[in-house]
């Protein structure tokens, strides 16, 4: 039997992808409500197909909340659609649709590899991929975050881009349906992708005008593509003013911050080309463990650019083609990897970054290949099969290690957030009871109703997820103008039109709803227990000390009533951030109230943004 490109395609997906599969099992058995960006990631996934179909991506930090810009495209909304709509739109078919994408990416990448080497290339593809997904974990990869989404994705790209360059133009056409991906679902990408296109559309023009066939008729079926794949976001400038495209536009080229500089970028970039960390480091998902590690040293780092850079000198010499396109790609890459790095500006969180790893793992992969072809050349052709099988069985253990890995992994998948979403799933039943049994102000099922929230703990995470919970089960809700971009602006509702309020609380605010006229606390759900309860306190008693030793009385009063927002201040001594780190992880009671709608209390929570 003759392979096709695309069977070894669908059979990869299946094997390769199997712990993906296997997490999905795991992940229905257990309850998930999506909480901030998720949550807002469903709004927009359930919208696809209706009236209000998304044109852009999900809300970032892009501009000043309440007027956030959102990130480029909608794209995977619509991909994410597919298997969210098959699976009954539940919280958890919108993390199987992440998932398919993931498989159908890894199974793209595979089939370009067949097709590029046969079975030795496709072989080597699933390894790289492997050991990728093991970094990154199944937590990353079962999830539609918009970082997280595009990360296997970002592979086709990288790898498509390097087949152009060998003189397959025809991949023009994946590396653009897969770049788009990335590009439009999270902005990090952009760049990424925008100059590997670049270089692989200047290399074949070029390769055009001196006689090569075939190269326009690729060019212009991925153009137009690409043309038909960036309509939404196209449109959405079309009709609104400023438009998305125009607030990407002012912001990055007028940032708030100041870049971190070449220096802390290029450090950045060198903690990512850590190779032992990368391969061997830590357990499933070790990539993102190794973010949150801003201290690590840059000498492992520098010694695998040594090493590849040898391996690129190793190429040129034996002219190998294939091994120097590859080189070639890898050396634009990090190029633009160097160009997006030294770029951030604000806190360099550990997802702006993630992508960079897959092509640490990749360098590593081809300067063992390099270094084993010139080592077949030195001793003769008599060693290319002991070489081959060695390097063939070195291959298949970090792969079987991978795999076995992801799958021991996936056996004990958990949904994202879990320490957000248990509560406000215990919440959510007795509040949709309530409403449709009409306590307080509450008036049945058939009313209308806004849902607000005042959070002392995750700046609203779970307000955003108790709006999605009760639009999935039917009710009519919706938001006070202040989120009209997180929540999308057709779930914003006129206060005078509405017939009651449901209001969801967390900590200190808690007694301060329930002290309030008209006001009916419904569901209450404090998950610790009472060891946890006593150590909360000496936490906090610990972190106000803390705050005041150094100096940071403006942030005392914060503690109780913006406890994320004020663990992010760069100021915080490392003691005070390690204990609102824990008091984050012990968690604090959850309560949701009915009352009119015209209820306000004294005293409102902080509004904060999403953070990606």
């Amino acid at each position: 039997m003759k392979w096709r490109a695309w069977q070894i395609g669908l059979l990869s997906a299946v094997v390769v992808g199997l712990p993906l599969l296997i997490a999905a099992v795991v992940l229905h058995g257990r309850h998930y409500s999506p909480v901030l960006d998720l949550a807002m990631t469903e709004f927009r996934v359930r919208d696809v197909g209706g009236g209000h179909t998304p044109l852009i991506g999900l809300p970032g930090r892009i501009g000043n909340f309440p007027d956030q810009g959102s990130h480029p495209g909608p794209m995977s909304f619509y991909l994410v659609a597919v298997g969210y709509r098959l699976l009954g739109a539940s919280a958890w078919a919108m993390l199987v649709g992440s998932i398919l994408v993931n498989i159908a990416a890894l199974g793209t990448a595979v089939a370009l590899g067949f097709r590029r080497g046969g079975w030795w290339m496709a072989g080597a593809v699933s390894v790289w991929l492997l050991l990728a997904m093991r970094g990154y974990g199944v937590g990353v990869l079962t999830q539609p975050w918009n970082p997280y989404l595009p990360l296997v994705a970002w592979t086709v790209v990288v790898l498509a881009t390097w087949m152009v360059l060998e003189g397959d133009h025809l991949m023009l056409i994946p590396l653009v349906g897969a770049g788009s991906l990335c590009a439009q679902t999270h902005v990090p990408y952009l760049l990424l992708c925008v100059g590997l296109f670049s270089v692989a559309a200047a290399v074949s023009l070029v390769r055009w005008r001196k006689g090569t066939p075939g190269v326009i008729r690729s060019l212009a079926w991925a153009v137009g593509v690409g043309v038909v794949l960036w309509l939404p976001p196209l449109v959405d400038q079309a009709v609104h003013s400023p438009g998305n495209i125009r607030m990407l536009q002012q912001h990055f080229m007028h940032p708030p911050e100041e870049p971190i500089g070449m220096v802390a970028g290029l450090k950045v970039l060198l903690r990512h080309l850590d190779v032992v960390h990368a391969v061997f480091g830590g357990s499933a998902g070790g990539f993102v463990q190794a973010a949150y590690q801003a201290d690590r040293s840059v000498v492992p780092g520098v010694l695998l650019l040594l090493v590849w850079a040898g391996a690129v000198v190793a190429a040129i010499r034996m002219r190998h083609g294939a091994l120097l396109w590859l080189h070639a790609t890898l050396g634009v890459t990090l190029l633009l990897e160097a160009m997006s790095m030294v770029r951030i500006f604000g806190k360099v969180w550990f997802y702006l970054t993630l992508w960079a790893w897959s092509v640490t793992v990749l360098m590593a992969i081809a300067s063992a290949a390099t270094y084993v072809v010139a080592l077949r050349r030195w001793k003769g052709d008599d060693s290319r099969r002991p070489l081959l099988l060695g390097a063939a069985g070195c291959g298949a253990v970090l792969a079987l290690f991978s795999f076995i890995s992801l799958t021991v992994a996936a056996a004990d998948a958990q949904v994202p957030e879990p320490r957000l979403s248990t509560p406000l799933g215990e919440v959510v039943v007795p509040t949709v009871n309530a409403i449709t049994d009409g306590v307080g102000a509450a008036v049945g099922p058939d009313g209308n109703y806004v849902v607000t929230w005042s959070d002392a703990y995750f700046f609203g995470s779970q307000g955003y997820g108790l709006v999605n919970e009760l639009e999935r089960a039917g009710l009519h809700v919706g938001v006070d103008p202040t989120f009209h971009v997180p929540v999308t602006p057709q779930r914003v509702v006129d206060r005078s039109a509405v017939d009651a309020q449901v209001h969801l609380s967390t900590g200190v605010y808690i007694d301060q709803w329930k002290a309030l006229p008209d006001s009916v606390q419904v569901a209450y759900f404090d998950g610790r227990t009472p060891a946890e309860v006593d150590e909360y306190d000496r936490l906090r008693t610990d972190a106000i000390d803390g705050l005041t030793s150094a100096g940071l009385d403006d942030l005392v009063d914060l503690v109780d009533v913006n406890l994320f927002g004020v663990s992010l201040d760069p100021r915080l001594p490392a003691d005070v951030q390690a204990d609102m780190a824990r008091m984050l992880i012990i968690g604090q009671p959850i309560a949701v109230f009915i009352t009119p709608a015209s209820t306000v209390a004294t005293a409102a929570a902080p509004s904060q943004d999403s953070t990606t």
